[in-house]
């Protein structure tokens, strides 16, 4: 496969010309200054670190895995030094507030880092992502003591952390958890149950593992609103932060899984663990979500990690594999064929990646910076991000995810019979990706709460504050001729949003059913739509680029061609969502549950 190269140029296109992120960092209220020789140096790192240190590790660690044997998990050779790397070059506490111990940057730019390292190696990425986890948790509920006793470890890599949501009988319905939590009167609790799906709960790589866990206290409500959330580290840590005793923290088993093999998968039992809880007690979800709204997006990104990764490998074997002729005459005559991206439906599939692939990325960096404002920006300003991220994180997390799903399949198909050889890497992208559509909520779950809670349950709101964003800007270019093919259609699809909404709406009035079985198809719509507002804002600055002379004129132009593409051939499947999410919910219920196979 060929080796991962971040894509330095399109990230600083995304960031400097198309989201004038300089100007957007110059007016956040930062704990220190980000200039822009600081942000070439932190992306110039962090590039460095992908391509050098964990990409390399990517096939062979897919090929050993981890191994599990007595409690023990052991992890692919070169992955602990790499965590040691990554600790001691400060990466994991970038946008940690200064006061506790972090570089105080705003998020937008570990957005940035977590894209190169994650296209690297997705799975040895995990172990840095959920390290977060308990950081994030500490950080809105926990104490200063208890701040100045776990932060300064985790975040100097010597030790890593989880997140604790599931149990065996619940899904995505976290009110079903047993797991209990019992107060020992001296400001400590005991957790006793069983979690999993916990990435990077046992492992090799560091000496302790502290565990963020939702838990129940005697008495507590049933449900969701009777959930509490606790720390609970794997080896006692001491008030002075030192290692005590071992916790009773114990890993059960690793899952045998499609993908990410080299990301541990475990099977956690908490056998009278001590821990402490954070916040306030039954309150724990509405501290753990300030957590999964980051982490949805964070899945977006892996949507965009391997698309990126799919498509330069594709990219890569369609210029060098030769096989037939060109329809169009010979365009490699001194050799026994032509390369096969010559051919009209292999650059069908690459643009498809390319369009898929760089308007995710313009998509999640610009809500990154949405995620800026909320923290450092002005109040107005917070807030308007606030709902903007409220509405559009979903979208981001199905419909990167669901997208990514076909950019992965198409690497392998430009392949073709190669693409499922393991050599080639294109079937390991493949299955590494094909969680991101699970995890952190189903594209299912997404498409509910988009529909559900965001949108009809804010009467509306959430939605119009986008589509005006929309319709305000297809207004202030309408004098741009040169725009006109891209804002006729966006204008045309944003207004059928709301339109269709309101058929949803409707329908959902007299049938309950309608919103679970238009849901996915209504998400999909939505994010087709606003990837076409993407990708005229790229074109209006590819336009604005070609019309200065400034820079390199073929990379803009195939920003446009990549435009017409997206707008031309693949906006157009939005319309058959939005006819799907108006089909009657019978459709979908018609059988009963005994009639689907005789």
């Amino acid at each position: 496969m060929p080796s991962y190269t971040a894509p330095r140029r399109d990230i600083q296109f995304v960031l400097r010309e198309f989201l004038d992120a300089d100007t957007h960092y110059s007016k956040l209220q930062l704990d220190n200054e980000l200039s822009p020789d600081l942000l070439d140096a932190i992306l110039d790192g962090g590039a460095k670190f992908a391509e050098d240190v964990v990409a390399p590790l990517y096939q062979s660690g897919d090929a050993e895995g981890c191994t599990f044997r007595d409690g023990k998990v052991t992890t692919p050779t070169g992955y602990a030094e790499a965590f040691r790397q990554w600790g001691e070059g400060g990466w994991q506490g970038l946008t940690v507030p200064v006061a506790d111990g972090g570089q105080g940057l705003p998020a937008s730019v570990s957005m940035c880092v977590g894209e190169m390292v994650g296209s690297a190696n997705w799975a040895w990425n995990m172990y840095t992502g959920l390290s977060l986890a308990p950081v994030t948790c500490l950080l809105n509920g926990g104490t200063e003591a208890l701040k100045a006793r776990f932060l300064p470890k985790i975040l100097s890599g010597e030790w890593a952390g989880t997140m604790c949501l599931t149990e065996a009988h619940c899904g995505s319905d976290v009110g079903l958890l047993r797991t209990r939590a019992s107060d020992n009167g001296d400001g400590t609790w005991t957790v006793t149950g069983s979690k999993i799906f916990i990435s990077g709960g046992e492992q090799d790589i560091t000496e302790n593992i502290v565990h963020a866990i939702l838990a129940r206290t005697e008495g507590a409500p049933e449900g969701t609103a009777g959930i509490s959330l606790f720390i609970v580290p794997k080896f006692w840590v001491e008030e002075d932060g030192s290692l005590g005793e071992f916790n009773n923290v114990n890993c059960g088993a690793i899952e045998r899984k499609m993908g990410l093999k080299s990301s541990a998968t475990c099977v956690m039992n908490y056998d009278g663990a001590r821990g402490f809880m954070l916040g306030e007690e039954n309150r724990g979800l509405q501290l753990m979500f300030k957590l999964m709204n980051s982490a949805r997006i964070g899945t977006a990104m892996q949507g965009l990690a391997m698309s990126e990764r799919a498509f330069q490998g594709a990219l890569a074997y369609a210029r060098e594999r030769l096989q037939m002729r060109s329809l169009t005459g010979a365009k490699n005559p001194d050799g026994p064929a032509d390369p096969i991206i010559v051919h009209p439906d292999v650059r069908r599939m690459l643009m498809t990646q390319k369009a898929f692939t760089e308007g995710g990325r313009a998509f999640i960096y610009w809500l990154a910076q949405q995620v800026d404002l909320t923290s450092h920006g002005s109040e107005e300003e917070a807030a308007t991000a606030s709902e903007l991220l409220e509405l559009l994180t979903p979208i981001a997390k199905g419909f990167c995810t669901e997208s990514a799903q076909e950019v992965a399949y198409l690497g392998m198909q430009v392949f073709g019979g190669h693409g499922y050889i393991a050599e080639h890497g294109m079937e390991q992208v493949a299955r590494d990706n094909r969680i991101a559509t699970v995890y952190e909520g189903t594209t299912g779950i997404q498409s509910l709460d988009l529909v559900g809670r965001k949108v009809l349950g804010s009467g509306g709101k959430l939605l119009r504050n986008f589509t005006r964003v929309i319709h305000k800007y297809c207004e202030a270019h309408s004098g741009n001729s040169a725009m006109a093919e891209f804002l006729a259609p966006l204008a045309e699809v944003n207004r059928e949003w709301g339109e269709l909404t309101m058929k949803v709406g409707e329908a959902a009035m007299a049938d309950a059913e309608v919103v679970g079985s238009a849901s996915v198809d209504y998400l999909m719509f939505s994010g087709y739509v606003t990837y076409a507002w993407v990708w005229a804002r790229i074109a209006e600055t590819s336009l604005a680029a070609l019309q200065r002379g400034e820079g390199d004129e073929g990379f803009y132009r195939a920003k446009l061609a990549t435009a017409r593409f997206y707008f031309q051939r693949l906006l157009p499947r939005a319309r058959a969502h939005a006819a799907a999410a108006l089909a009657p919910a019978s459709s979908v219920m018609a059988l009963g549950e005994d009639e689907f196979a005789f």
